[in-house]
This record gives C-alpha cells, sequence and structure tokens, in this order.
C-alpha cells in the first residue's frame, strides 16, 4: 500500500495537494457553454475597456491568462449545437475578442494597419474553423444574418471604428442590444457629423465600404439612419465621408 509507514500528517498534506490539483486542472479546461463565455468576456471586457472604448492593451499583455483561456473557449466553441441567436452573439463576441488578441500580440503598436495580414491573411481557429477576421465578419455574420447593425458592434481596434462597449453581446435580448448600440453610435457626434447650418452630414467610410448593407430592402443610407435618431437627417442633406482613423484604440 503507497501510504505504509507515512504519518497520518503526511497522508492529509499529500491528500489536500491531491484534491487541489484535481480541482485545478478541472477549472482549467475551457468551458464550452455559452454562457459562461458570455459571463467570463464580459468579465474581460469590463476590467480593459473604458468607458469611451479605448483598450488597455498593455495590461492585457502583461496579464493574459484571461484572454488567452477565452480565446480557447473560442476554438472549441460547439456553434452547430447553438441556436441562431446564440452563434450570432458567439461570433459578435469572438471577433471583438480575436481583435483585441491579435493586437496583444504584436503590442506595443500605433495601428493594426501597420500589422500585414491582420484582417486577411492571419488566421483563427473559430469554433473548430479556421478563418481570418474578414472571413468571420462575412461568413458567420454578414450574409447568414443580413443585419446591419453589425456593423456599429464589431470593433477592429481603430479609433474610427463604433466605440467597444465594455459588456458582452448576449443570445437572450441581442436584437435590443444591437439597437441600443445602433442608436449610441449614430447619435454620436464623432461618429455621425452633422451640419445643418450647411445642408449636409459626413459620414464614417463604413457607410461607403458596406454601402450595400444599408441599403437593403431599397433603404437609402439616410433612411437607415434616420430609423435611429431622434431628429431625421433631411433628404436633401448633401452627403460626404471623412477619412477613418486607424489609429490604435489604444488607454495610452
Amino acid at each position: 500500500m503507497p501510504f505504509v509507514g507515512l504519518s497520518r500528517a503526511v497522508c492529509g498534506v499529500f491528500f489536500a495537494l491531491l484534491l487541489t490539483l484535481v480541482a485545478y486542472s478541472g477549472s482549467a479546461a475551457p468551458s464550452n457553454s455559452v454562457s459562461d463565455f458570455t459571463t467570463q468576456t464580459g468579465a474581460f471586457l469590463k476590467k480593459h475597456v473604458a468607458a469611451n472604448g479605448s483598450v488597455n492593451y498593455a495590461a492585457i499583455q502583461k496579464a493574459p491568462t484571461e484572454l488567452k483561456a477565452l480565446v480557447k473557449q473560442i476554438e472549441s466553441f460547439d456553434a452547430k449545437a447553438a441556436t441562431a441567436a446564440e452563434r450570432k452573439a458567439f461570433y459578435l463576441n469572438a471577433y471583438n475578442v480575436l481583435v483585441i488578441s491579435s493586437v496583444v500580440e504584436r503590442y506595443p503598436t500605433p495601428s493594426v494597419m501597420k500589422l500585414p495580414g491582420f484582417f486577411d491573411t492571419k488566421r483563427h481557429k473559430v469554433a473548430g474553423e479556421s478563418m481570418t477576421l474578414n472571413g468571420l465578419e462575412a461568413n458567420k455574420l454578414r450574409k447568414p444574418f443580413g443585419d446591419a447593425r453589425i456593423h456599429f458592434a464589431l470593433v477592429c481596434a481603430a479609433k474610427g471604428c463604433p466605440r467597444l462597449v465594455a459588456e458582452p453581446y448576449r443570445a437572450d435580448g441581442l436584437d435590443e442590444q444591437l439597437d441600443a448600440q445602433t442608436r449610441r453610435v449614430l447619435r454620436d457626434p464623432q461618429f455621425l457629423r452633422r451640419d445643418d447650418a450647411a445642408g449636409k452630414v459626413q459620414l464614417s467610410e463604413i457607410f461607403k465600404w458596406y454601402d450595400g448593407d444599408f441599403k437593403a430592402g431599397g433603404k437609402t443610407v439616410l433612411a437607415y439612419i434616420n430609423q435611429y435618431l431622434d431628429k431625421p437627417i433631411p433628404a436633401s442633406y448633401k452627403i460626404d465621408y471623412y477619412t477613418y482613423d486607424w489609429g490604435l484604440n489604444d488607454q495610452r
């Protein structure tokens, strides 16, 4: 017998250590639960994202354990077993987490545009599939859901992006969240720059790049925007686009 000749105290210490190791290994295993991933994403964002949407990349890089755990969950997530709403929320959260992870890997950098292949070459494992960030956006969100509101929820680590919110997207109440985020973004005078005196409005280049998404169903871009404004923009206003700011949304 393995414990012959050992004192009760020594056996007790050994047994306690064994239980600790078992407990630790169990807690370290990535969870495939939708609710667990959502909860842990929320805790991570709340800890590292400021009210203005900036991200504390330096702090994450120094202590990356939480981020790495989220990436592991993204890799092993069972999308086939999830509902449509769960998949949509998962892919929105996965995109934002993977953007942060990709920045942290090569931080410091003044902009993701200084990182070759950031969106279209670097591949990530997402729910068992290999894809780029552009592929995730196009094939897992834009094409299957046809919802232009995702452009206000996906944040590409740039100052010109909609501000990242310090909360995860959830399957339960996702439509309400996306509506709230869209209203928040379109009512931000830094994002939508309205000049009533001149009869014009300056839009983010997002509206140029994804023009077809906003015009789906026969809408004009202004008609789409006006759904979320208290004071609609007249159809006669001239539309222009300001230059996208690709500076990193860093807290520094």
